[in-house]
C-alpha cells in the first residue's frame, strides 16, 4: 500500500512537467487553404467555406460551413474567444465563438462605407484594421466599424505604392507585409514607424519579440530588438518536406504543407 501511494505521489508530481514538455506530434490530413493558431495552441483550418477547430492535442472540437458568407480569404484568431473571418470577394467579415458559430451575423463593409477593403486583421479592444485599396490607406476601426485612425494615402507617405499581402497586430504595433518592399510597421494611431528588411515573403507571425516567417522553404526569425535574422532548423527527418507557411505557439511548430498541417515541437 505504501509503495502504491509512493507511485501515485510521484506520478502526480511528474505529470504536470511532462504535459508542459509534451512533444506529441499530430497532423491534419488533406490540402488546407488557410490556417491559423491562437495563444492557447488551438488550430483553425479553412477549406473553401468549411471551418474546423482542433485543440492543442489534435482533437477535432468544432466545425462550421458558411456557404452564404463567401470565399474566406482570412481567418484571424488574435482572440481565441472571438476569431474573425473575412471574405474579400463579398466584402464581409464576421466574428465567431469557440464553437465556430457566428456572433451577431455578417458585417457588410461596403454598406458601412468601406467598398474596397482587401485586407483585414483584428487587434486589442475588439478593434479591426482595414487596408483600403481604393484610398490606398490603412484604417483602424472599432467594433461598430467607426473609424478611429487613418494613415492617409500610403503611396504619398512612403513614396511607393504598397501591395500588401498580409497584416497582423502584435505588441501595440501593426505589421503589414509587402513582399517587394518589406514589412511596414505602424503604431496604433496609424503613424508609420519603420520598414523591416524582410523581402519575398507573403505572411509573418510576431511572437515574444521575434518575427517568424518561411522564406524559400526555410524557417527564419527576425529579432525585433537586435534587428538580426537567423535560420531555424526544421524538425529532424523533415528537412525535405515542402513547407508553405508556418506558425509558432508555446514551443510548438505548425507547418502547412501541400498535404495538410503537421504539428510538432520545435527542433523535434
Amino acid at each position: 500500500m505504501r509503495r502504491l501511494l509512493t507511485v501515485l505521489l510521484l506520478t502526480a508530481l511528474w505529470s504536470p512537467s511532462w504535459a508542459q514538455g509534451d512533444t506529441a506530434q499530430w497532423s491534419v490530413e488533406g490540402p488546407i487553404d488557410l490556417f491559423t493558431t491562437d495563444e492557447l495552441g488551438n488550430l483553425y483550418t479553412v477549406r473553401g467555406n468549411d471551418l474546423d477547430l482542433f485543440n492543442r492535442q489534435g482533437e477535432h472540437v468544432a466545425h462550421n460551413s458558411l456557404n452564404a458568407f463567401g470565399l474566406i480569404s482570412r481567418i484571424d484568431a488574435y482572440s481565441s474567444m472571438k476569431p474573425m473571418i473575412f471574405s474579400r470577394n463579398q466584402g464581409q467579415l464576421a466574428l465567431l465563438d469557440n464553437t465556430l458559430s457566428t456572433q451577431g451575423g455578417f458585417m457588410d463593409l461596403s454598406r458601412n462605407g468601406y467598398p474596397q477593403v482587401t485586407l483585414v486583421c483584428t487587434g486589442v479592444q475588439g478593434r479591426f484594421w482595414f487596408f483600403d485599396e481604393r484610398d490606398m490607406a490603412l484604417m483602424r476601426v472599432d467594433g461598430k466599424l467607426k473609424q478611429i485612425a487613418n494613415t492617409g494615402r500610403l503611396d504619398q507617405l512612403l513614396s511607393f505604392t504598397p501591395q500588401p499581402t498580409y497584416m497582423e497586430e502584435a505588441d501595440n504595433r501593426l505589421y503589414m507585409v509587402d513582399p517587394k518592399h518589406g514589412v511596414l510597421v505602424f503604431d496604433l494611431f496609424g503613424t508609420f514607424v519603420r520598414t523591416l528588411p524582410i523581402h519575398g515573403v507573403d505572411r509573418i507571425q510576431v511572437r515574444e519579440g521575434f518575427l517568424w516567417y518561411v522564406n524559400e522553404g526555410q524557417l527564419e526569425r527576425y529579432d525585433l530588438r537586435a534587428f538580426t535574422t537567423e535560420m531555424v532548423d526544421w524538425p529532424q527527418g523533415n528537412s525535405t518536406v515542402e513547407v508553405l507557411s508556418a506558425r509558432i505557439e508555446h514551443g510548438r511548430l505548425y507547418r502547412q504543407t501541400p498535404d495538410g498541417i503537421r504539428v510538432s515541437s520545435i527542433g523535434k
